[in-house]
């Protein structure tokens, strides 16, 4: 791993704060600064995985209404009742 120095200011007692609570955890405050760039990394990418897969399922949608491939809206209703009679059946017996 290539390593680089990250430089940028910040106000004293923030970073005093920061130092003594990064040391309360025994941890330096670089090495918390590292586990919050990865995770604000991680967090984008996963953020961008879901808005591809998003757009995409959102594109397959459109793509089957527009060659006609629809479910009636009574066929949705019903099912949407019968999700919901089940959910309320499991919530008065959570045993079952």
């Amino acid at each position: 791993m290539s390593e680089a120095t990250f430089t940028f200011r910040v106000d004293k007692a923030l970073k005093d704060k920061f130092t003594a609570v990064a040391k309360a955890r025994d941890r330096t405050s670089a090495q918390l600064l590292r586990d919050f760039m990865r995770d604000f990394v991680r967090q984008q990418q996963e953020a961008a995985e879901h808005d591809a897969w998003f757009r995409h399922q959102t594109q397959v949608g459109l793509d089957a209404a527009a060659a006609g491939d629809l479910v009636p809206a009574e066929e949705v209703e019903a099912e949407a009742a019968a999700w919901r009679a089940e959910t309320r059946r499991k919530l008065a017996d959570p045993a079952s």
